[in-house]
């Protein structure tokens, strides 16, 4: 299936059905497709076509799932860039991924002006709500999109195999990564976390975290696979409006990082009715004994969830909930549908209680890195079928 395939889908299925929350705005399947539908013409329109890469800087916010899936429509592969990333890392990613359109906007309108000029490979702009600029000859406003272009839905182009994203990774050693991922790819890793977790389609997701970042993108796309509701928040600077969404919107699900977490439990969360919290799920790091404790004290109702994994392979291992307390500190087991192994230094597997290298295989393992065929390299092995990697 490809990944804009699960739009359409819900779409079809149950068009008025709450897909986005935004600032409080409501956007049905409905509404999520024919924005799509309409961005996606306009990039067609524009030269994108079967392959192109369309970079996306901005925070989290309706236009941004809008521009992804798009993107996706238009036969291309987008590539989110964190809305808090300084112009230069931009420029690079830009350039190293060759992108033909950037969407932004708003107080970032001036920057994405300022970088699409100077980088000739990218041909156009799309800015959404643009302040204190004028329109330049290549540069679209998205309200003028959304207004000006059909929502007849494209016609299909791709195959799984196709690439849907490019992920960069943050650079702290080094340039950023673009990690590959194919259609079969993302909805083979959003499918095989939605069955550990136990998504159905009364789920409501709050997203705090940036869809720049793995973590944060793919509640987007499990969401629109399994066909439930997710609220976009900017962030998690003001925790307390993010509780009140919480009890006021009915939220089942609530995926954080250690240090948001730690943040949660500095606060008072017996004067909010957090009573609908059925999960929560934890990665980028350990959470420590103590906060887990502390969670399963004050949300007794809501399944702890812990998780590992990287950007080369979405999801890695999940602890199941059952196992929590017995292994507070164990990184888990295997998602559905994969295979993990520790290897020696000659490539031999090790028993139990070996020390060794973290080997993963399954159908959510990365293409490889953009542009990089040695740092590729070094990240694969011979798998265990002829010709695998």
């Amino acid at each position: 299936m490809l990944v804009h395939e699960t739009l359409e889908r819900c779409a079809d299925g149950f068009p008025e059905k709450t897909a986005l929350v935004d600032r409080g705005r409501k956007y049905s399947y409905a509404d999520l497709e024919s924005h799509a539908n309409r961005l996606a013409r306009a990039l067609m329109e524009l030269g994108v076509t079967r392959g192109d890469r369309v970079a996306l800087l901005l925070p989290n916010q309706v236009e941004l799932a809008v521009g992804i899936f798009a993107t996706l429509k238009a036969g291309g592969v987008f590539v989110p860039i964190n809305h808090a990333t300084k112009a230069d890392k931009c420029s690079y990613i830009l350039s190293n991924c060759n992108a033909r359109v950037l969407i932004s906007g708003g107080g970032l309108s001036k920057m994405a002006q300022n970088l699409v000029r100077a980088l000739p490979s990218v041909l156009k702009l799309i800015l959404v709500s643009p302040i204190g600029v004028e329109l330049g000859s290549n540069e679209l406003s998205y309200e003028t999109v959304q207004s000006s272009y059909p929502d007849e839905r494209p016609a299909k182009i791709n195959i799984d195999l196709d690439l849907a994203c490019l992920i960069y990774t943050s650079g702290s050693t080094g340039e950023p990564k673009g990690v590959m991922s194919d259609h079969s790819n993302v909805t083979f890793a959003a499918g095989s976390i939605i069955e550990y977790v136990g998504n159905v389609p009364d789920d409501v997701i709050i997203n705090v975290l940036p869809m720049s970042f793995d973590y944060g993108l793919y509640q987007l796309l499990m969401a629109v696979q399994f066909g439930g509701t997710l609220i976009l928040e900017r962030g998690f600077n003001y925790p307390a409006k993010v509780l009140e969404h919480i009890q006021r919107e009915k939220v089942t699900g609530f995926p954080g990082v250690p240090t948001i977490f730690s943040v949660l439990l500095q606060l008072d969360l017996s004067s909010y009715d957090l009573s609908s919290l059925r999960y929560l799920t934890n990665t980028a790091a350990a959470l420590p004994p103590a906060h887990i404790a502390k969670l399963q004290k004050c949300l007794p109702r809501a399944r702890l969830i812990s998780m590992y994994g990287l950007t080369e392979t979405k999801r890695t291992l999940y602890l199941p909930p059952p196992r929590l307390d017995a292994k507070p500190s164990s990184v888990g087991i295997a998602i559905p549908g994969t295979e993990v192994w520790i290897e020696g230094p000659e490539g031999e597997r090790l028993p139990p209680g070996g020390v060794g290298e973290l080997v993963v295989r399954g159908r959510h393992v990365m293409r490889g890195y953009w542009n990089d065929p040695e740092g590729s390299a070094k990240k694969f092995r011979p798998g265990p079928l002829p010709g695998e990697r």
